[in-house]
């Protein structure tokens, strides 16, 4: 299936016109958190100077073992800041078969799911898995497809969305992410769109296959060929997609750049208002 082909799954049904909102994956600060000298806190208090809408609260940088009290004082903060709670994720691997370690994953996601709904939060991050050595991407995307048909009552009680992201396993290529969203069939399944994760001939032209069945999206600041050297994303042009899909949904950066996040992220969050105001 070439570029431009892609018609299997069904889009999402979006009614009014595009809006495409402002937000900010805990992700961004990866660094800081993983060190400690940021907390979960901290990063929601920035993302409200930085004048996001929302913020994606990453599943790894939560304390170890928190409990429900400690997740309200997190939702109040938020609602406190005007922001959304637009998303979280899990570190899952579904591209694997059955036994302990694919149901390691399938008990994190079901967790993670409930957690969602009690942060209000929408829509979680899934990744279908990494590709194990001598294994076809055949088998891979059915066993992405059965874990997460297991997850779907817990999705469906939760009352969250499960977005798959294209995270260079499993699923890799806009045509592998509908696969999966067409072999699931279920309206609690739906894309993460990644913009800096699809390194095929012509990133730009997945991005656009993808975005019909966006759920939410992941802004990188590189997007990087096969067989190429990385080089600055055009967010003016990814705006310009996930409008002309008629878009209604976050922008999310998760910035995954080399440079020190106190500066690489606000300069991307300047260069993402821009183009979002650019192109209303």
């Amino acid at each position: 299936m070439g570029a431009g082909d892609v018609f299997a799954a069904t889009p999402v049904a979006r009614k009014g016109a595009p809006v495409v909102k402002l937000g900010c994956a805990a992700q961004s600060y990866s660094k800081l958190l993983k060190a400690g000298d940021m907390t979960l806190e901290g990063f929601i208090d920035l993302a409200a100077e930085l004048g996001c809408d929302g913020v994606e609260l990453t599943s790894y940088y939560w304390p170890k073992d928190f409990d429900r009290a400690y997740l309200n004082k997190i939702k109040r903060r938020c609602f406190l800041l005007g922001l959304d709670i637009s998303a979280s994720s899990v570190g899952n691997n579904f591209a694997q078969p059955a036994g302990p370690k694919r149901d390691e994953s399938i008990t994190l996601t079901k967790t993670w799911l409930q957690h969602c709904e009690e942060m209000g939060a929408p829509c979680m991050r899934v990744f279908g898995g990494s590709v194990p050595k001598d294994v076809s991407r055949e088998d891979c995307l059915k066993w992405t497809n059965e874990c997460l048909e297991l997850c779907l009552p817990t999705a469906e009680k939760c009352g969250v969305i499960m977005a798959v992201e294209n995270h260079g396993g499993m699923p890799a290529t806009a045509d592998e992410v509908v696969k999966i969203l067409d072999g699931v069939k279920s309206d609690w399944v739906g894309s993460n769109l990644d913009t800096g994760n699809f390194h095929t001939a012509d990133p730009y032209a997945d991005i656009k296959n993808t975005a019909p069945y966006a759920v939410t999206t992941h802004y990188k600041t590189v997007v990087t060929p096969a067989g190429g050297k990385g080089g600055p994303a055009d967010v003016k042009r990814i705006v310009s997609i996930l409008k002309d899909a008629g878009y209604r949904g976050y922008l999310t950066l998760e910035y995954e750049g080399g440079e020190d996040p106190k500066t690489a992220v606000p300069t991307a969050i300047k260069s993402m208002k821009e183009a979002l105001g650019g192109v209303v």
